[in-house]
Protein backbone atom coordinates (compact mmCIF):
# COMPACT_ATOMS: atom_id res chain seq x y z
CA UNK A 1 0.00 0.00 0.00
CA UNK A 2 1.14 3.47 -0.54
CA UNK A 3 0.31 7.02 1.17
CA UNK A 4 -2.45 8.40 0.69
CA UNK A 5 -0.74 11.85 0.83
CA UNK A 6 3.15 11.51 -1.21
CA UNK A 7 2.57 8.10 -1.95
CA UNK A 8 5.67 6.28 -0.38
CA UNK A 9 5.13 2.75 0.24
CA UNK A 10 3.95 1.63 4.13
CA UNK A 11 6.14 -0.56 5.57
CA UNK A 12 5.81 0.63 9.48
CA UNK A 13 3.05 -1.27 11.80
CA UNK A 14 0.84 1.21 14.12
CA UNK A 15 -1.96 -1.11 15.03
CA UNK A 16 -3.81 -4.09 14.31
CA UNK A 17 -7.26 -5.18 15.36
CA UNK A 18 -7.45 -8.47 13.39
CA UNK A 19 -10.73 -8.16 11.07
CA UNK A 20 -14.01 -6.53 11.45
CA UNK A 21 -16.94 -5.03 9.63
CA UNK A 22 -17.72 -1.48 8.51
CA UNK A 23 -18.46 0.16 11.87
CA UNK A 24 -21.73 1.68 11.16
CA UNK A 25 -23.12 -1.57 9.11
CA UNK A 26 -26.18 -2.38 11.76
CA UNK A 27 -28.00 -5.11 10.99
CA UNK A 28 -31.70 -5.89 10.44
CA UNK A 29 -33.42 -8.54 11.89
CA UNK A 30 -33.09 -9.75 8.22
CA UNK A 31 -29.51 -9.69 7.92
CA UNK A 32 -29.05 -11.82 11.08
CA UNK A 33 -29.42 -14.57 8.77
CA UNK A 34 -26.90 -13.49 6.16
CA UNK A 35 -22.97 -13.47 5.99
CA UNK A 36 -21.35 -10.32 6.95
CA UNK A 37 -18.76 -8.38 5.34
CA UNK A 38 -15.13 -8.33 7.66
CA UNK A 39 -12.12 -6.53 6.29
CA UNK A 40 -8.73 -6.14 7.77
CA UNK A 41 -8.50 -3.56 10.27
CA UNK A 42 -4.61 -2.68 9.92
CA UNK A 43 -2.87 0.67 10.57
CA UNK A 44 0.04 1.95 9.19
CA UNK A 45 2.62 4.84 9.16
CA UNK A 46 4.12 6.87 6.46
CA UNK A 47 8.06 6.91 7.10
CA UNK A 48 8.18 10.21 5.07
CA UNK A 49 5.03 12.57 5.94
CA UNK A 50 3.81 10.50 9.23
CA UNK A 51 0.52 10.23 8.21
CA UNK A 52 -0.89 7.78 9.98
CA UNK A 53 -3.66 5.55 7.88
CA UNK A 54 -5.80 2.41 7.68
CA UNK A 55 -5.46 -0.39 4.84
CA UNK A 56 -7.89 -0.08 1.62
CA UNK A 57 -10.10 -2.65 1.98
CA UNK A 58 -13.49 -0.87 1.73
CA UNK A 59 -14.79 2.19 -1.00
CA UNK A 60 -16.22 4.84 0.32
CA UNK A 61 -19.72 3.90 -1.25
CA UNK A 62 -19.52 0.97 0.98
CA UNK A 63 -18.77 2.81 4.48
CA UNK A 64 -21.07 6.06 3.67
CA UNK A 65 -24.02 4.45 1.93
CA UNK A 66 -27.85 5.34 1.47
CA UNK A 67 -28.93 4.12 4.73
CA UNK A 68 -25.70 5.59 6.94
CA UNK A 69 -26.61 5.56 10.63
CA UNK A 70 -24.89 8.12 12.45
CA UNK A 71 -26.40 11.40 13.01
CA UNK A 72 -25.00 14.23 14.61
CA UNK A 73 -27.97 15.50 16.56
CA UNK A 74 -28.75 12.86 18.92
CA UNK A 75 -25.77 14.38 21.17
CA UNK A 76 -27.09 17.39 23.05
CA UNK A 77 -23.64 18.16 23.53
CA UNK A 78 -22.29 18.46 19.95
CA UNK A 79 -25.36 20.52 19.28
CA UNK A 80 -23.81 22.42 21.98
CA UNK A 81 -20.65 22.68 20.23
CA UNK A 82 -21.82 23.75 17.22
CA UNK A 83 -24.12 26.47 18.14
CA UNK A 84 -21.34 27.74 19.79
CA UNK A 85 -19.11 27.54 16.77
CA UNK A 86 -21.56 29.54 14.41
CA UNK A 87 -21.32 31.75 17.07
CA UNK A 88 -17.91 32.34 17.46
CA UNK A 89 -17.11 32.06 13.56
CA UNK A 90 -19.75 34.37 13.35
CA UNK A 91 -18.07 37.48 15.42
CA UNK A 92 -14.37 36.27 14.42
CA UNK A 93 -15.41 36.51 10.61
CA UNK A 94 -18.33 39.12 10.30
CA UNK A 95 -20.82 36.95 8.73
CA UNK A 96 -23.47 38.32 8.00
CA UNK A 97 -26.80 38.23 5.33
CA UNK A 98 -24.21 38.91 2.16
CA UNK A 99 -21.70 36.35 3.24
CA UNK A 100 -22.16 32.31 2.48
CA UNK A 101 -21.47 29.27 4.51
CA UNK A 102 -20.87 25.49 3.17
CA UNK A 103 -20.30 22.79 5.31
CA UNK A 104 -18.54 19.62 4.13
CA UNK A 105 -20.17 16.36 5.35
CA UNK A 106 -23.21 18.28 6.59
CA UNK A 107 -24.93 15.35 8.07
CA UNK A 108 -28.71 16.27 9.29
CA UNK A 109 -28.05 19.65 9.77
CA UNK A 110 -26.83 19.98 13.40
CA UNK A 111 -24.69 22.59 12.47
CA UNK A 112 -26.26 24.51 9.89
CA UNK A 113 -29.43 24.76 11.34
CA UNK A 114 -27.77 27.55 13.80
CA UNK A 115 -26.16 29.31 10.63
CA UNK A 116 -29.56 29.74 9.26
CA UNK A 117 -31.05 30.90 12.72
CA UNK A 118 -28.63 33.58 12.49
CA UNK A 119 -29.98 35.01 9.29
CA UNK A 120 -26.52 33.67 7.55
CA UNK A 121 -27.06 32.10 3.51
CA UNK A 122 -25.34 28.77 3.79
CA UNK A 123 -25.85 24.94 2.19
CA UNK A 124 -24.49 21.77 3.26
CA UNK A 125 -22.33 18.84 1.00
CA UNK A 126 -23.64 15.37 2.38
CA UNK A 127 -23.45 12.19 0.13
CA UNK A 128 -25.74 10.38 2.05
CA UNK A 129 -29.13 10.07 1.88
CA UNK A 130 -30.51 9.32 5.15
CA UNK A 131 -28.66 12.32 6.73
CA UNK A 132 -29.10 14.79 3.73
CA UNK A 133 -33.28 13.87 4.12
CA UNK A 134 -33.11 14.80 7.73
CA UNK A 135 -31.11 18.02 7.02
CA UNK A 136 -33.39 18.92 4.27
CA UNK A 137 -36.38 18.50 6.59
CA UNK A 138 -34.91 21.23 8.29
CA UNK A 139 -35.32 23.08 5.70
CA UNK A 140 -31.62 23.28 4.42
CA UNK A 141 -30.26 23.13 0.87
CA UNK A 142 -28.18 20.22 0.72
CA UNK A 143 -25.90 19.34 -2.45
CA UNK A 144 -26.22 14.84 -2.16
CA UNK A 145 -22.75 14.20 -3.48
CA UNK A 146 -19.42 13.43 -1.99
CA UNK A 147 -16.88 16.47 -2.44
CA UNK A 148 -13.72 16.78 -4.07
CA UNK A 149 -12.15 19.10 -6.70
CA UNK A 150 -14.86 17.48 -9.53
CA UNK A 151 -17.69 19.56 -7.20
CA UNK A 152 -15.70 22.36 -5.83
CA UNK A 153 -15.15 23.10 -9.63
CA UNK A 154 -18.87 22.71 -10.35
CA UNK A 155 -20.38 25.07 -7.28
CA UNK A 156 -17.31 27.55 -7.69
CA UNK A 157 -18.36 28.11 -11.66
CA UNK A 158 -21.60 28.91 -10.53
CA UNK A 159 -21.00 31.58 -8.11
CA UNK A 160 -21.09 29.79 -4.91
CA UNK A 161 -17.87 30.16 -3.31
CA UNK A 162 -17.97 30.74 0.71
CA UNK A 163 -16.68 32.68 3.29
CA UNK A 164 -16.86 30.36 5.54
CA UNK A 165 -16.44 26.54 4.95
CA UNK A 166 -16.98 24.04 7.86
CA UNK A 167 -15.57 20.49 7.62
CA UNK A 168 -16.36 19.10 11.44
CA UNK A 169 -14.91 15.07 11.50
CA UNK A 170 -14.81 14.08 7.87
CA UNK A 171 -10.83 14.88 7.03
CA UNK A 172 -10.28 12.11 8.03
CA UNK A 173 -13.34 10.11 6.46
CA UNK A 174 -11.78 10.76 2.81
CA UNK A 175 -9.87 8.33 0.88
CA UNK A 176 -8.50 10.57 -1.54
CA UNK A 177 -7.01 13.29 1.02
CA UNK A 178 -5.73 15.11 -1.53
CA UNK A 179 -8.66 15.47 -3.83
CA UNK A 180 -10.64 16.66 -0.99
CA UNK A 181 -8.79 19.58 0.72
CA UNK A 182 -7.86 21.01 -3.01
CA UNK A 183 -11.55 21.21 -3.33
CA UNK A 184 -11.35 23.84 -0.30
CA UNK A 185 -8.77 26.21 -1.98
CA UNK A 186 -11.15 26.17 -4.86
CA UNK A 187 -14.93 26.86 -3.38
CA UNK A 188 -13.33 29.34 -0.87
CA UNK A 189 -13.80 32.83 -2.05
CA UNK A 190 -9.88 34.72 -1.79
CA UNK A 191 -10.37 36.16 1.57
CA UNK A 192 -12.37 32.83 2.86
CA UNK A 193 -11.78 30.63 5.82
CA UNK A 194 -12.10 27.02 6.27
CA UNK A 195 -11.97 25.32 9.37
CA UNK A 196 -11.64 21.20 10.27
CA UNK A 197 -11.75 19.69 13.37
CA UNK A 198 -10.82 16.51 13.67
CA UNK A 199 -9.22 13.87 16.86
CA UNK A 200 -5.81 14.60 17.07
CA UNK A 201 -3.24 11.43 17.19
CA UNK A 202 -1.33 12.53 19.85
CA UNK A 203 -4.06 12.32 22.04
CA UNK A 204 -5.30 9.04 20.87
CA UNK A 205 -1.65 7.67 21.31
CA UNK A 206 -1.15 9.62 24.79
CA UNK A 207 -4.38 8.56 26.13
CA UNK A 208 -4.72 4.58 24.22
CA UNK A 209 -7.96 5.37 22.49
CA UNK A 210 -7.28 2.88 19.60
CA UNK A 211 -11.04 2.52 19.53
CA UNK A 212 -10.82 5.20 17.77
CA UNK A 213 -9.52 3.14 14.51
CA UNK A 214 -12.24 1.84 12.18
CA UNK A 215 -12.69 1.48 8.44
CA UNK A 216 -14.46 4.87 8.15
CA UNK A 217 -11.33 6.88 9.32
CA UNK A 218 -8.70 6.41 6.70
CA UNK A 219 -6.59 8.82 8.12
CA UNK A 220 -5.28 9.51 12.01
CA UNK A 221 -4.66 12.83 11.57
CA UNK A 222 -1.72 15.62 13.55
CA UNK A 223 -1.24 19.40 13.40
CA UNK A 224 1.87 18.59 11.21
CA UNK A 225 0.50 15.85 8.78
CA UNK A 226 -2.21 18.04 7.99
CA UNK A 227 0.03 21.02 7.38
CA UNK A 228 1.98 19.45 4.75
CA UNK A 229 -0.95 18.05 3.43
CA UNK A 230 -2.58 21.64 2.91
CA UNK A 231 0.65 23.05 2.18
CA UNK A 232 0.80 20.96 -0.67
CA UNK A 233 -2.59 21.13 -1.97
CA UNK A 234 -3.37 25.10 -1.93
CA UNK A 235 -4.25 25.96 1.55
CA UNK A 236 -2.23 27.52 4.44
CA UNK A 237 -2.86 26.93 7.80
CA UNK A 238 -2.97 30.14 9.64
CA UNK A 239 -4.65 29.08 13.60
CA UNK A 240 -5.22 26.00 15.37
CA UNK A 241 -7.51 25.40 18.99
CA UNK A 242 -7.40 21.97 21.01
CA UNK A 243 -10.79 20.79 21.94
CA UNK A 244 -12.18 18.50 24.24
CA UNK A 245 -14.65 16.88 21.76
CA UNK A 246 -14.08 13.66 20.73
CA UNK A 247 -11.26 12.80 23.52
CA UNK A 248 -9.26 15.57 22.47
CA UNK A 249 -9.78 17.08 18.61
CA UNK A 250 -7.99 19.47 16.68
CA UNK A 251 -9.93 22.73 14.99
CA UNK A 252 -7.09 23.77 12.21
CA UNK A 253 -8.43 27.03 9.97
CA UNK A 254 -7.19 27.58 6.76
CA UNK A 255 -7.18 29.72 4.35
CA UNK A 256 -6.24 29.92 0.36
CA UNK A 257 -2.16 29.97 -0.74
CA UNK A 258 -1.34 34.10 -0.26
CA UNK A 259 -5.07 34.62 1.12
CA UNK A 260 -5.00 38.22 3.83
CA UNK A 261 -4.73 36.37 7.63
CA UNK A 262 -1.62 35.96 9.34
CA UNK A 263 -0.93 32.56 10.73
CA UNK A 264 -0.94 33.14 14.42
CA UNK A 265 1.64 31.99 17.00
CA UNK A 266 -0.71 28.98 18.28
CA UNK A 267 0.36 26.95 15.26
CA UNK A 268 4.04 27.07 16.03
CA UNK A 269 3.70 26.18 19.47
CA UNK A 270 1.39 23.25 19.07
CA UNK A 271 3.86 22.47 16.19
CA UNK A 272 6.64 22.33 18.41
CA UNK A 273 4.45 20.31 21.18
CA UNK A 274 3.99 17.36 18.12
CA UNK A 275 8.34 17.62 17.55
CA UNK A 276 8.95 17.57 21.30
CA UNK A 277 6.35 14.38 21.82
CA UNK A 278 8.49 12.53 18.60
CA UNK A 279 6.11 12.47 16.27
CA UNK A 280 8.43 12.64 13.44
CA UNK A 281 10.18 9.39 14.36
CA UNK A 282 9.23 5.69 14.83
CA UNK A 283 9.71 5.43 18.56
CA UNK A 284 6.46 7.62 19.12
CA UNK A 285 4.31 4.70 17.30
CA UNK A 286 5.78 1.67 18.65
CA UNK A 287 4.03 0.68 21.84
CA UNK A 288 0.40 1.84 20.81
CA UNK A 289 -0.44 -2.14 19.61
CA UNK A 290 0.38 -3.26 23.31
CA UNK A 291 -1.72 -0.29 24.93
CA UNK A 292 -5.58 -2.24 22.84
CA UNK A 293 -4.00 -5.52 23.64
CA UNK A 294 -4.48 -4.10 27.63
CA UNK A 295 -7.61 -2.74 27.19
CA UNK A 296 -9.03 -5.57 25.37
CA UNK A 297 -7.87 -7.93 28.22
CA UNK A 298 -9.04 -5.49 30.93
CA UNK A 299 -12.40 -5.19 29.40
CA UNK A 300 -12.83 -8.90 29.09
CA UNK A 301 -11.83 -9.72 32.77
CA UNK A 302 -14.41 -7.21 33.91
CA UNK A 303 -17.42 -9.03 32.11
CA UNK A 304 -16.53 -12.51 32.77
CA UNK A 305 -15.79 -11.43 36.64
CA UNK A 306 -19.05 -9.69 36.30
CA UNK A 307 -21.08 -13.06 34.96
CA UNK A 308 -19.31 -14.91 37.49
CA UNK A 309 -20.40 -12.32 40.61
CA UNK A 310 -23.96 -12.32 38.90
CA UNK A 311 -23.92 -9.15 37.92
CA UNK A 312 -26.63 -7.69 35.08
CA UNK A 313 -24.12 -6.04 32.38
CA UNK A 314 -25.53 -3.43 29.79
CA UNK A 315 -23.81 -1.52 27.52
CA UNK A 316 -25.35 2.50 26.31
CA UNK A 317 -24.26 3.83 23.02
CA UNK A 318 -23.94 1.77 19.77
CA UNK A 319 -21.18 4.09 18.58
CA UNK A 320 -18.18 3.28 16.08
CA UNK A 321 -15.87 3.04 18.70
CA UNK A 322 -18.09 0.69 20.71
CA UNK A 323 -18.10 -1.59 18.08
CA UNK A 324 -14.38 -1.72 17.24
CA UNK A 325 -13.68 -2.02 21.11
CA UNK A 326 -16.51 -5.02 20.90
CA UNK A 327 -14.98 -7.09 17.66
CA UNK A 328 -11.78 -6.25 18.84
CA UNK A 329 -12.43 -8.05 22.14
CA UNK A 330 -14.75 -10.31 20.80
CA UNK A 331 -16.98 -9.89 22.97
CA UNK A 332 -21.00 -11.21 22.37
CA UNK A 333 -24.23 -11.41 23.45
CA UNK A 334 -23.31 -13.93 26.04
CA UNK A 335 -21.11 -11.48 28.13
CA UNK A 336 -23.17 -7.99 26.79
CA UNK A 337 -27.04 -8.71 26.16
CA UNK A 338 -27.40 -5.29 24.48
CA UNK A 339 -26.83 -1.55 24.11
CA UNK A 340 -28.87 1.26 24.40
CA UNK A 341 -29.22 3.80 22.19
CA UNK A 342 -31.58 6.98 21.60
CA UNK A 343 -31.09 7.01 17.53
CA UNK A 344 -34.39 4.80 16.20
CA UNK A 345 -32.47 4.37 12.96
CA UNK A 346 -30.21 2.24 15.01
CA UNK A 347 -33.02 0.37 17.59
CA UNK A 348 -34.26 -3.23 16.25
CA UNK A 349 -31.01 -3.36 14.82
CA UNK A 350 -27.83 -5.53 15.83
CA UNK A 351 -24.09 -4.00 16.47
CA UNK A 352 -21.88 -5.50 13.16
CA UNK A 353 -19.83 -8.05 14.34
CA UNK A 354 -20.98 -8.71 17.76
CA UNK A 355 -24.35 -9.12 16.66
CA UNK A 356 -25.44 -7.63 20.03
CA UNK A 357 -29.25 -6.28 20.19
CA UNK A 358 -29.21 -2.64 20.46
CA UNK A 359 -32.65 -1.58 22.04
CA UNK A 360 -34.37 1.81 23.46
CA UNK A 361 -33.84 3.08 26.80
CA UNK A 362 -37.16 2.09 28.24
CA UNK A 363 -35.74 -1.46 27.79
CA UNK A 364 -32.75 -0.32 29.97
CA UNK A 365 -35.27 0.89 32.79
CA UNK A 366 -37.23 -1.74 32.90
CA UNK A 367 -34.22 -4.02 33.37
CA UNK A 368 -32.24 -2.24 35.85
CA UNK A 369 -28.69 -3.39 35.21
CA UNK A 370 -26.00 -3.71 38.05
CA UNK A 371 -23.28 -1.89 35.82
CA UNK A 372 -23.84 -0.01 32.10
CA UNK A 373 -20.89 0.06 30.31
CA UNK A 374 -20.54 3.32 28.37
CA UNK A 375 -19.12 2.86 24.59
CA UNK A 376 -18.83 6.27 23.55
CA UNK A 377 -16.54 7.52 26.27
CA UNK A 378 -16.36 10.69 25.21
CA UNK A 379 -19.46 11.36 26.15
CA UNK A 380 -19.18 10.26 29.47
CA UNK A 381 -20.56 13.55 31.17
CA UNK A 382 -23.46 13.50 28.94
CA UNK A 383 -24.34 9.99 29.57
CA UNK A 384 -24.00 9.99 32.90
CA UNK A 385 -26.32 12.74 33.19
CA UNK A 386 -28.70 11.56 31.45
CA UNK A 387 -28.90 7.93 33.10
CA UNK A 388 -28.23 9.40 36.42
CA UNK A 389 -30.95 7.44 37.60
CA UNK A 390 -29.35 3.67 37.57
CA UNK A 391 -28.10 4.87 40.37
CA UNK A 392 -31.58 4.61 42.49
CA UNK A 393 -31.31 0.98 42.05
CA UNK A 394 -27.42 0.61 42.84
CA UNK A 395 -26.49 0.59 38.86
CA UNK A 396 -22.80 1.87 38.34
CA UNK A 397 -21.31 3.21 35.38
CA UNK A 398 -18.26 1.61 33.76
CA UNK A 399 -15.49 3.15 30.95
CA UNK A 400 -12.78 0.90 29.36
CA UNK A 401 -10.95 3.52 27.57
CA UNK A 402 -8.52 4.69 28.67
CA UNK A 403 -8.41 1.83 31.12
CA UNK A 404 -11.30 -0.11 32.88
CA UNK A 405 -13.10 1.71 35.37
CA UNK A 406 -16.38 1.58 37.58
CA UNK A 407 -17.51 5.24 38.37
Amino acid sequence: MKCRHCGSELHRPFLDLGSAPPSNAYLTPAALNAPEVWYPLRLLVCDQCWLVQTEDHAGREALFSADYAYFSSFSSSWLRHAQAYVQAMQQRFGLGPQSCVVEVAANDGYLLQYVQQAGVPCYGIEPTTSTAQAARAKGIEIVERFFGVELARELAAQGRQADLMAANNVLAHVPDINDFVAGFAILLKPAGVATFEFPHLLRMVRECQFDTAYHEHYSYLSLGSVQRIFAANGLQVIDVEQLPTHGGSLRVYAQRQGGPHTPSLAVADLLAIEQAAGMDAPPFYANFQAEALRIKRELLSFLLQAQRDGLKVAAYGAAAKGNTLLNFAGVRPDLLPYVVDLNPAKQAHCMPGSRIPIVNEAHLKADRPDRVLILPWNLREEITTQLAYIREWGGQFVTAVPKLQVL
